[in-house]
């Protein structure tokens, strides 16, 4: 019966319109009032509901492409329209409304390990085993910046400004790159040598970095100390991001599973299974309204928020 009537309360209640904490304390109060339940409430158990009524959930959406070689990379463009993925020593550009390539980058000598939009969508990011971070004008698709001996290095991320670069290299620690001047202003403390992706916080405050050892890690950018570690996945973690709020992370590994996590609180809270195979690396739009990942075996899927 209380469930029944629970439920014709949360469908007069658009509970996606309510923007602010108090409105949904309001409402919490109310509903503890009207179905007299007794127990030893706290004004924080509010606002950690309230994460959880707010929180986007996600469903498959569909397969955009089965890609024949092997896929080390695949990001969204700011605007959602677009994909860049690298495949050896190539960078793709792919059309989501079309599902057709639409560009194509060749300069590097060596596999591509990874690629990405700059926070404006005017510029590609890629790093290589050919020990070089190359710039593309993604209009022209002409190489602009090329940055040279950065041995082997496998990720490298714009920050949230443009201005800074994190990278991480096999064996090697997390770095804060200055772009202009093009020399290392940072480096992550404590034993980062197994680290796979290192990424900025949208207010550039935070790093979170994801390991071969099941764990993911949250860094003080200012400090260079460890804050938090996240713990969940049940084999090595291969690609981690935060959503545009700096609250809510998503994950994925080699146990064919997306995970989104509550960064503040350690916990996970949503988990997302469909692949039969190792999933290597995904990306969130900048809506926070999709999400695309990539498995070993080249599906590129899509996942909607409800």
């Amino acid at each position: 019966m209380v469930n029944e009537e629970l439920s014709i309360t949360e469908q007069r209640l658009d509970i996606r319109k309510l923007k602010k904490t108090k409105e949904i304390s309001i409402i919490m109060k109310y509903w503890i009032r009207l179905y007299s339940v007794k127990i030893g409430w706290i004004d924080e158990f509010n606002a950690i509901i309230a994460r959880y009524i707010l929180r986007k959930h996600y469903r498959f959406l569909k397969i955009l492409q089965r890609h024949h070689s092997y896929v080390r990379n695949v990001k969204l463009s700011p605007d959602s329209s677009k994909i860049v993925l690298c495949s050896d020593e190539t960078v793709k550009i792919l059309s989501i409304a079309s599902e057709k390539e639409i560009g194509i980058l060749k300069r590097h000598s060596d596999i591509v390990n990874d690629a990405q939009f700059s926070p404006d969508g005017k510029t590609i990011l890629s790093v290589s085993h050919d020990q070089t971070i190359r710039m593309w004008d993604v209009h022209s698709g002409r190489e602009v910046v090329i940055l040279e001996q950065f041995n082997n290095i496998t990720y490298a991320q714009f920050s949230p400004n443009g201005q800074q670069i994190v990278s991480i290299s096999n064996n090697g620690p997390i770095k804060i790159w200055d772009v202009t001047k093009r020399e290392m202003i940072c480096e992550l403390n404590e034993n980062t040598r197994h680290e796979r992706k290192a990424k900025f916080s949208s207010n550039g405050r935070l790093v979170v970095s994801c390991s071969r050892t099941e764990e993911i890690f949250l860094w003080n950018v200012i400090s260079g100390e460890k804050s938090k570690t996240l713990k969940g996945h049940f084999d090595a973690v291969n690609d981690v991001q935060f959503f545009s709020d700096n609250q809510t992370l998503v994950s994925c590994s080699m146990d064919n599973t997306i995970r989104l996590w509550d960064a503040e609180l350690a916990v996970e809270i949503q988990k997302l299974q469909g692949y039969s195979d190792n999933i290597i690396m995904m990306d969130v739009s900048s809506n926070d309204n999709t999400i695309v990942s990539v498995s070993e075996n080249g599906t590129i899927q899509l996942w909607k928020s409800l």
